[in-house]
């Protein structure tokens, strides 16, 4: 992959992260070149690797589409995160060294104006560097990326579930839990407050994948 097929593809991935792209949008090769300015070549190589990773699917003559994902598979994936997640923190617990602790605490206290201010994307930006900093002390490099694998796929559920408030300032106590377990060098506890965390989230997220694909009027369906 190019460099700025690349950097199309990292910008496209933002731009879902943050909820500029939806479930059902449409791309192409030539709006994203022009929109990124680049050939049409590197857009082309980008949405392939998107394809590849199952953020898009791609159209034959028609570009590509923001994957959508169903009730029955994102239920699967969040059940697939818990208990990835979950490793990370027991391993990190056990792992981190003390400097790469404390730099987690600072990660998770300095998130805390985010949530004051109810900045979404400043909290996304937070809690993906507070997610990378245990993946970094769990020393799984494996591991990570089974986790980042699996979050790309859910990165507008999970971005559109923290434009709740009173999920936002769960999310950032449930987050001081874990802080604190790995701290203490406890692994049991650790694993115990990630699971705990990824799993209420959890529950806000399938309710949003539901809520989303149920017809106007009608019940929530499973479209997988």
């Amino acid at each position: 992959m190019t460099r700025a097929s690349e950097t199309v593809r990292r910008r496209v991935e933002d731009e879902i992260r943050y909820g500029a792209l939806r479930p059902g949008d449409t791309i192409d090769e030539r709006s994203l070149a022009e929109r990124f300015e680049v050939s049409r070549t590197p857009a082309r190589e980008a949405l392939i690797q998107l394809a590849a990773s199952g953020l898009v699917e791609l159209r034959p003559r028609h570009g590509a589409v923001i994957t959508r994902v169903g009730v029955t598979e994102a239920i699967a994936m969040m059940e697939t995160l818990v208990a990835l997640e979950g490793e990370a923190a027991s391993l990190a617990a056990r792992r981190m060294s003390a400097a790469e602790t404390e730099q987690l605490a600072m990660i998770h206290t300095e998130s805390r104006d985010s949530v004051r201010a109810m900045d979404n994307k400043a909290y996304i930006d937070a809690n993906t560097r507070f997610h990378e900093a245990i993946y970094q002390g769990a020393r799984n490099a494996y591991l990570a990326d089974l986790i980042r694998n699996t979050r790309r796929r859910m990165a507008f559920y999970h971005a559109s579930s923290l434009n709740q408030r009173a999920r936002v300032e769960r999310s950032w106590e449930e987050h001081g839990t874990v802080v604190k377990a790995i701290a203490a060098g406890d692994p049991d506890a650790a694993e115990a407050a990630m699971r705990d965390h990824i799993l209420f989230g959890g529950r806000v997220y399938a309710d949003l994948v539901a809520a989303l694909q149920r017809p106007e009027g009608g019940p929530a369906g499973d479209k997988t």
